[in-house]
């Protein structure tokens, strides 16, 4: 089995597609299906359901996907490592990262970054924190930054980064805000509430902290982003749990704490595969991450 017999068949599974895996690669159709038939062969089963305008995994097909993404990961961090030792850190750092994600300021880490590592190029992925985890184990990503998972210790290891409450955003004419206290989640039974997808950090807080406490609640309204849901909230169309930072981001709604804010927290962790799989990119990330330069 030939490293690059693992590359053509990640490209067609990911672009689900010969003609566009091959103009991606660089190589011919003809030449592409060759190296997918001996891959095939070899492995003694069909990896792929083809049809004129598609192509889907087979069983096979979808146990080798998760394995071959790894290899060629820890190839490429490899050749990365091998370079770092030389004096030069170069390649690709891929980052994941949830909205807001408090602790770590993205924007101005990665631009720190790139000051000093120019020849790396930086890619930045934004998704849920289920989604994200599910990335770096697969060595899609480098690291991420999400919300706390409980996940495959095997391949996977976190790194604590910050922790903070969760707080309840009303409109401020919202019978709530005129209660003006601190709120148990039993006080919040029967609102009709704004909240994230499923996967998403906050609603899984959430979602957790209100199945824990027995109380119901209807999730009408589910965005997808930041500034979606404030607008929900700032329209007074259904309250937001969400993470303390947020209430900075839209002074016009009414913050109260929750009476069980010791138990209901956001905490925000830097995912990354084991010690020994970590590229020396996202190494020297976290370590700007750590002494505080970015």
């Amino acid at each position: 089995m030939e490293l690059r017999h693992l590359q053509h068949f990640v490209a067609v599974a990911e672009d689900q597609h010969f003609t566009r895996a091959a103009e991606r690669l660089v190589v011919s159709q003809s030449g592409l299906s060759a190296s997918i038939r001996a891959l095939e062969r070899e492995l003694r089963a069909p990896l792929f359901v083809r049809t004129t305008r598609r192509v889907t995994l087979t069983e096979a097909g979808r146990a080798l996907l998760g394995e071959a993404q790894r290899i060629l990961a820890q190839v490429r961090a490899a050749h990365e490592a091998v370079a770092a030792v030389q004096g030069v850190l170069r390649g690709t750092l891929s980052v994941g990262t949830e909205q807001c994600i408090a602790g770590v300021p993205v924007a101005r880490l990665l631009a720190a970054f790139r000051r000093r590592h120019p020849d790396v190029e930086i890619r930045l992925r934004q998704a849920g924190s289920g989604e994200l985890a599910e990335e770096v184990a697969a060595g899609r990503l480098d690291l991420a930054f999400a919300y706390r998972t409980r996940g495959d210790t095997d391949r996977l290891r976190s790194v604590a980064l910050s922790s903070e409450p969760m707080t309840v955003l009303c409109h401020p004419g919202h019978r709530l805000a005129e209660h003006g206290a601190v709120l148990a989640l039993s006080d919040l039974a029967g609102e009709v509430f704004v909240d994230f997808h499923p996967d998403w950090g906050p609603r899984r807080v959430t979602d957790t902290a209100f199945a824990a406490a027995d109380v119901g609640r209807t999730v009408a309204l589910e965005v997808n982003d930041v500034h979606g849901l404030l607008d929900l909230v700032d329209e007074n169309l259904g309250v937001a749990v969400v993470p303390r930072h947020f209430r900075h981001k839209r002074a016009s709604l009414t913050s109260l704490p929750l009476k069980e804010a010791d138990e209901v927290r956001y905490e925000t962790v830097a995912l990354l595969p084991p010690a020994q799989a970590t590229s020396p990119a996202a190494r020297a990330l976290m370590g700007l991450l750590e002494s505080g330069s970015a």
